[in-house]
């Protein structure tokens, strides 16, 4: 009998983790973990106990992180407290390299790490699509940058064993406002917002012998936006 591979998700119950989780048990044995069923990434000892469980996985794939929304309080950046900054850094940043060094140290060989930054990583939030003066946190943009540097670092540090890669994705649809999707939606070449669904084949392409050639890369799903 063949055993499926292990891919462990973090961030498993958001928007895109869940739809992926799904996507990924057809040929793999996902882990899924998020702060929801009770896994705190940023608990270094409590990643490290669980990881354990699951010596040899094949993959890691990053998903979680601290992502303002417009709905929610909403602070120009010189009003903003630097405990808030540390928050974003805590999460999408310190949290994300402590998963993939306790990863590193269970993983089977040619092993997969499958980071996500984000548009807002490479280029500044384009303020005026939003409504009501809403201005997105720089902690995003600053730890979401830094997501990108952190996975070249280790991809050439653990090159003999484990690629790791980024995937910069753009902004998926989820009930926003006519108004916002509208203006989001002439930002990109495409004229639209990403589906949920649309993520999920360049993830599994990372994650395969497909991509054994490819490491310390960033694969662009945004429909364009980053071109523009």
């Amino acid at each position: 009998m063949n055993t499926k591979n292990k891919i462990i998700v973090a961030g498993s119950e958001g928007l895109l983790g869940q739809v992926l989780c799904k996507s990924l048990s057809e040929e793999y044995d996902v882990i899924p973990l998020d702060i929801k069923n009770g896994h705190d990434i940023t608990n270094q000892e409590k990643i490290r106990d669980i990881l354990k469980n699951h010596k040899n996985a094949y993959g890691l794939v990053n998903l979680f992180a601290i992502n303002p929304q417009p709905n929610e309080i909403n602070l120009k950046p010189e009003e903003i407290s630097l405990d808030s900054l540390r928050d974003y850094m805590e999460v999408n940043v310190i949290a994300l390299y402590s998963i993939c060094i306790e990863f590193s140290k269970i993983c089977c060989e040619n092993a997969s790490i499958v980071n996500f930054s984000s548009i807002h990583g490479v280029l500044s939030p384009k303020h005026f699509i939003y409504e009501n003066n809403f201005v997105k946190h720089p902690g995003y943009t600053i730890s979401k940058s830094a997501v990108l540097g952190l996975s070249k670092y280790l991809a050439t540090y653990f090159s003999s064993s484990i690629r790791v890669n980024t995937i910069i994705s753009g902004g998926v649809e989820n009930k926003q406002s006519d108004v916002f999707i509208k203006n989001y939606s002439q930002m990109t070449p495409l004229n639209r917002m990403m589906d949920k669904s649309e993520i999920s084949s360049s993830v599994k392409y990372l994650l395969s012998k497909d991509s054994s050639y490819v490491t310390g890369s960033e694969v662009v799903v945004d429909g364009g936006w980053t071109s523009w």
